[in-house]
């Protein structure tokens, strides 16, 4: 693993412990905003398929931009798009407490 996407992987953690965690215990109204932004994410360009773009081999589908699984980023309530086609759910103090019962876990 290349150190720049070791430190991309560590500044984004709480996004993607969020977004495993979300993954697993799936939740109908954090499912909505998933299929929400998969149907955007599918329309864009970036959205990769075949794993060629993806920052961990075997995640896809992925961003082409950040290389981020959507299966995990886009259950995220604290991440966005990085080419801003869509934003943060959570207002900062409501992500500052997804982050703090992450780390209670």
């Amino acid at each position: 693993m290349s150190r720049q996407l070791f430190q991309q992987i560590w500044n984004n953690k709480a996004s993607i412990a969020e977004g495993i965690k979300n993954k697993i215990f799936k939740k109908e109204d954090i499912e909505e905003v998933f299929n929400d932004r998969m149907d955007i994410c599918k329309a864009c360009p970036s959205f990769n398929t075949d794993g060629s773009l993806c920052a961990v081999k075997g995640s896809q589908p992925c961003c082409g931009s950040c290389g981020c699984s959507l299966g995990f980023k886009l259950r995220a309530l604290s991440a966005e798009c990085p080419q801003g086609k869509w934003g943060l759910v959570l207002s900062q103090d409501e992500e500052d407490k997804v982050r703090a019962s992450i780390n209670n876990y």
